[in-house]
């Protein structure tokens, strides 16, 4: 072999190790791309799962948030409620004595005796003991005179008026009460309906 191809193997080499070289720099680069994209991949899914966990934290913070004002608001309620009605089984327990007094006045109307010191006595009482209980929001059903209200009273019979509209309270047997604005104990009436129509062929 001459020295001419002894050269020429030697460049050959060269160049192939060169080519070599270069294809493993390609390989390399090629290598690191991949792992780059991967890590972007990685990157963004978790992301995205992060994400998708803070959206639910808060929901739920939002929800827990909500939750509180309703109970609190419920809370507030119930101490109103208790407030306002913590009196009901006391008032329920003052009615008959206003019961009797008012009827001991209503028996000395119908007997038609003179205005005693006894019965100024009792009115005055009657007067103060109502006054006292509005304060309370205590207060009378006084049905006589309006449309019957199954809301407010208890029909405990039906008769016929002339002189009033049907379906009108013309008496109460015991008047009803209202603790404000609840019905503690409906008024016990006296309803009045249509007169009967007269069979003009009979």
């Amino acid at each position: 072999m001459s020295v001419e191809d002894e050269k020429l193997n030697g460049e050959e080499a060269e160049l192939n190790g060169v080519d070599s070289t270069e294809d493993n720099a390609v390989e390399a680069e090629a290598d690191t791309i991949v792992d780059e994209s991967a890590d972007q991949k990685d990157w963004k899914a978790e992301a995205e799962a992060l994400a998708l966990q803070v959206e639910t934290l808060k929901d739920q913070a939002i929800r827990a948030q909500a939750e509180a004002q309703n109970v609190r608001r419920r809370a507030e309620q119930d101490v109103e409620k208790a407030h306002k009605f913590a009196l009901e089984k006391f008032s329920k327990e003052l009615l008959p004595v206003v019961d009797g007094l008012e009827k001991a006045v209503e028996a000395e109307v119908a007997s038609g005796n003179e205005m005693t010191t006894l019965r100024e006595g009792v009115e005055m009482t009657l007067s103060m003991f109502l006054s006292g209980v509005k304060k309370f929001n205590l207060e009378q059903i006084d049905p006589i005179g309006h449309p019957f209200d199954p809301a407010l009273h208890e029909a405990m019979t039906m008769v016929e008026s002339p002189d009033a509209e049907p379906n009108t309270v013309i008496a109460a047997m015991q008047k009803g009460y209202t603790l404000s604005g609840r019905l503690i104990r409906p008024a016990m009436v006296v309803v009045s309906k249509g007169a009967a129509k007269v069979d003009e062929q009979a």
